[in-house]
């Protein structure tokens, strides 16, 4: 069971890493260059940027600190994974890794230099930040994680309660006891 659960998990990030790579090199040789594409008026366009930062341009000059976070959710969810035994997790956490080993891809081996480079981002919102399907990926990702807790499920297949859910031993049977 936990093998299959495990084959999920690498399934889904690297079919997460596969769309979103050939996304980025479909966009850089068609469209880097050139004017935003529109998709639905001006609402959403594809218009490629290089993203040093974070989302919203945050963060432009801690490229190699973004590197660093992203390799240690690889390394975070690697760990999880042996002790995998959830489905939905499996979901959630490959769409995680497959998103941070996409943009560590990019944050590796684009330009400027090694484990510097710039993300591309393509798909542009109104009003919204300009990001890519690792991006996507990563944020649903986080979504299932976080509705996940909130069930109380757990990555090992077991659930957890609250504290007001649990027994608590009544202090006046404890001094009869005595």
């Amino acid at each position: 069971m936990r093998r299959r659960r495990l084959t999920v998990l690498f399934s889904v990030a690297l079919l997460v890493f596969l769309i979103d790579l050939s996304s980025k090199l479909l966009v850089v040789a068609k469209l880097e260059g050139r004017s935003p594409i529109r998709i639905i008026g001006d609402v959403v366009t594809l218009q490629v940027i290089r993203n040093s930062g974070a989302a919203f341009g945050m963060g432009q000059t801690m490229t190699i600190v973004f590197t660093v976070i992203a390799a240690a959710v690889v390394v975070v969810i690697w760990r999880i994974s042996r002790r995998l035994y959830s489905l939905p997790w499996a979901i959630a956490l490959g769409l995680l890794l497959g998103g941070a080993v996409g943009n560590l891809t990019d944050r590796i081996f684009r330009s400027p230099s090694v484990f510097r480079g710039h993300v591309v981002d393509f798909i542009s919102v109104q009003h919204f930040a300009v990001f890519n399907l690792a991006d996507s990926a990563i944020v649903c990702g986080g979504i299932l994680v976080v509705l996940l807790s909130f069930r109380g499920s757990n990555p090992d297949g077991t659930t957890h309660r609250t504290a007001a859910e649990e027994p608590t031993e009544d202090p006046t049977e404890a001094s009869e006891d005595e």
